[in-house]
């Protein structure tokens, strides 16, 4: 899975999927804590587990977690997140036809208030546990093309690291990895 061509979310629809909170929670546990059932979701999340398995198999129905047949057993079936390793890209908002574009701009809303929550409990992070956070500040100067070199080489680097919670070797810890360029000349 991990040398899998870059994947683009260009249908609404997956980008919708990935836009509801329980699924947000459920696809944050199965990455932060590997697989798990609709029970035991529903268990640490509030809710049914006919609620689970109806988002759980709308998930799956875009591509987004899988079954774990080796540990399924009867009417317990367990599941794991799928694109822990895959290469998962955006499409520019002109890419898509004009009355798709409210899913994409509802996809980026719900993943900065994620990331605004990450980074306002960074200082917090970095007290508690100084050993595990890093922290980069820059400001370069590319043209179009060594920016994309430059992203590129950055996701080869994250896919090199890239592991499912169940094939993390011993002491692997989930590490939150944000990038984030914007212009600095305002262009």
């Amino acid at each position: 899975m991990k040398d899998e061509e870059p994947f683009t979310l260009d249908d609404p629809a997956r980008l919708k999927a990935l836009t509801h909170p329980m699924r947000r929670l459920m696809l944050r546990h199965l990455s932060l804590h590997g697989p798990a059932t609709s029970t035991t979701l529903g268990e640490l999340l509030g809710a049914k587990t006919g609620t689970t398995s109806y988002h759980l198999r709308q998930l799956e129905k875009y591509g987004f977690v899988e079954e774990v047949p080796e540990r399924s057993a009867g009417r317990e079936r367990w599941w794991r997140r799928v694109e822990g390793t895959r290469d998962l890209r955006l499409p520019a908002p002109d890419r898509l036809a004009p009355e798709d574009r409210p899913a994409l701009a509802a996809f980026h809303r719900v993943r900065f208030e994620e990331d605004r929550e990450l980074f306002e409990r960074l200082p917090e992070a970095y007290l508690r546990d100084p050993g595990w956070i890093r922290m980069s500040r820059s400001t370069v100067r590319l043209t179009g093309e060594e920016f994309e070199e430059f992203y590129e080489a950055y996701m080869a680097l994250l896919k090199r690291y890239a592991r499912r919670a169940e094939d993390a070797p011993a002491g692997a810890r989930p590490l939150h990895v944000r990038l984030f360029t914007v212009p600095a000349d305002g262009g």
